[in-house]
């Protein structure tokens, strides 16, 4: 190759390179420029739609679902790729309008704690195309619910002692004259007073323990001391029903709380115990600790509770046996108390039964650290997930246990049974 040829080659390699190279640094550039402007529009919305807490479809002419939310498929509206048939009819008539429209989504069949009042928004998109956000109104619906029941409860727990005082004041004055009959309408007065007296203390106590009032700060409490006031409290009862309170031996436990609350906690157990159990039947007091946590049980051997109660005993002015809870003169809100004592504390209130043998209510609070320290227990760093099997009647066969955590909220319905 002569000498002019191997020179224009080289400048030909040359030349080629260098535009290779400018066309490499441009892409570079491009490259560079796109990470530093980030996602486009159209990208950010798709992820918007799809972490949105709303349920999100869009729908096309035919109803097809183009785009939808894992959040539209926990509300029910979308199901095997198919949006709810209520969502596309909706679509289909907005389509044609070009109007918005509001459509009711909840579901046809509400099981536990699903959604059970959803409520959907319809709006064109333009090109046939529409979007269906649906909102969750549940929460909302049940805390509406709860407080229609607790207002119910409320003046029928409250116009039953009013009324019978109201009654027995008539029949004082027109048995004026005869001492006996006045002494016993009296008598009763008095009991219908004292219930009504006590069911509006214990309103008033659940009403601070759900928020309304700020709790007092907590101190260092001796358990010994909480068992023995709360024995103080329900010997009297005790006696008259001819039962026998045991406790095992003291235990020099300290939890952090407030005391008079949880001396309340332990004498509605104690109450409860009592009047739920035949004369001359034992019931017992025992505390230990366990997992950093005091636990104190109240075990009786009374008419226990059904499987399908135990789940709602803690409930406002729920029941078990509405005939005896009267008798006795129950409130309905002694566990009910207890529950939110415990939720205050960062505790829980586990409950074992079985009918016709007994239960156990165990109250768990978290222990002062020096306590599970001075017994070589770690304090753990936060209440731990309820586990299950707390204490025990002795009597082995179908167990049955309900825990009420710290973190559990009011239920719908309202109760307790005594």
């Amino acid at each position: 190759m002569t000498a002019p040829a191997t020179f224009a080659l080289a400048i030909a390699t040359a030349v080629i390179g260098l535009l290779i190279g400018i066309a490499v640094g441009r892409s570079g550039i491009a490259r560079r420029r796109t990470a530093a402007q980030g996602p486009t529009a159209a990208e950010l919305l798709d992820r918007f739609v799809r972490s949105s807490n709303n349920g999100v479809l869009i729908l096309n002419r035919f109803g097809d679902l183009v785009l939808h939310n894992r959040r539209a498929e926990a509300l029910g509206l979308v199901r095997l790729n198919q949006a709810d048939a209520r969502a596309r009819k909706a679509a289909e008539q907005v389509a044609e309008t070009g109007e918005p429209t509001e459509i009711d989504l909840s579901p046809l069949a509400v099981r536990g704690r699903g959604p059970e009042a959803v409520l959907g928004e319809v709006r064109p998109l333009g090109d046939g195309y529409t979007v269906v956000e649906a909102v969750d109104h549940s929460e909302a619906v049940r805390l509406e619910a709860t407080r229609r029941d607790f207002v119910a409860n409320v003046s029928h727990e409250l116009k039953t002692p009013v009324g019978a005082i109201a009654l027995l004041a008539e029949a004082v004055l027109d048995a004026a004259d005869d001492t006996a009959e006045v002494r016993r309408f009296g008598e009763k007065i008095l009991r219908e007073s004292t219930r009504l007296g006590k069911l509006v203390t214990e309103l008033i106590a659940l009403s601070r323990l759900q928020g309304a009032e700020k709790l007092p700060e907590l101190t260092v409490v001796d358990v010994d001391a909480v068992v023995a006031e709360a024995l103080g409290r329900t010997r009297l009862a005790a006696e008259s029903a001819d039962i026998e309170i045991t406790t095992d031996n003291a235990s020099e436990l300290r939890v952090e709380g407030d005391r008079t609350l949880l001396v309340t906690a332990l004498s509605n157990l104690l109450d409860n115990a009592v009047a739920y159990s035949q004369a001359g039947s034992p019931v017992s007091i025992s505390r230990k600790l366990v997992d950093g946590h005091v636990e104190i049980a109240v075990t009786d051997r009374g008419i226990g509770i059904a499987e399908v109660d135990q789940q709602r005993v803690f409930e406002r002015f729920y029941r078990a046996d509405k005939a005896r809870s009267r008798a006795t003169g129950g409130t309905g809100l002694g566990l009910a108390i207890v529950k939110h004592v415990a939720a205050n504390h960062g505790g829980e209130v586990r409950l074992w039964s079985r009918a016709g043998i007994g239960s156990t209510f165990t109250l768990r609070i978290p222990a002062h650290p020096n306590a599970a320290e001075e017994r070589g227990e770690a304090v753990p760093a936060a209440l731990p997930a309820a586990k299950p099997a707390a204490a025990a009647l002795p009597e082995q066969g179908a167990r049955s246990e309900h825990t009420v955590p710290a973190s559990a909220q009011e239920s719908p319905r309202g109760g307790e049974t005594s």
